[in-house]
């Protein structure tokens, strides 16, 4: 299964809903309705939700950092993954920071998760370092991963 004709736009408040909704499905802890209200109110946040036919099937959340945008959050409905929709919010935070040359992108992955890993790499991030127990749930460590800016001849 591909994913066509999605919707990206940016969310708001009025999302918490379908974002809580998708968060539970996805994450075996996930973050809190308020961790998502402080990054949809925040001015230094981009989130970016996914919709297919009016319903949202995945979300991005975006926090603007000195030196890089640092990925946070990122899900897709468990019935709607593998369709490209996470590689299509990843684009598309690409195209809407495509203005803002001198960050970079980071983020943290658990190491037990493959299909993630494989899909920044993919995406050109690069593994950075380790934080060891990052995760509450099970101390399980997070990959850091890194994505320079785009140089001047990817433009």
């Amino acid at each position: 299964m591909t994913a066509v004709d999605l919707d990206i736009r940016r969310l708001g408040i009025s999302d918490l809903d379908e974002i809580e909704q998708i968060e539970r499905r996805a994450y075996t802890a996930p973050w809190s309705r308020t961790m998502f209200a402080s990054e949809l109110t925040k001015p230094t946040s981009i989130c970016l939700g996914a919709f297919e036919d009016g319903v949202m099937v995945g979300y991005i959340i975006n926090s603007r950092y000195v030196d890089a945008w640092h990925v946070m959050n990122v899900a897709v409905d468990p019935e709607q993954q593998n369709r490209g929709i996470a590689r299509r919010l990843l684009q598309r935070l690409f195209d809407v920071t495509a203005e803002d040359a001198e960050r970079g992108y980071t983020l943290e992955v658990r190491v037990s998760n493959a299909a993630a890993i494989h899909l920044y790499e993919t995406l050109g991030f690069e593994e950075r370092g380790l934080r060891r127990a990052y995760y509450t749930d099970n101390r399980e460590d997070a990959l850091i991963m890194w994505k320079d800016a785009p140089s001047e001849l990817e433009w």
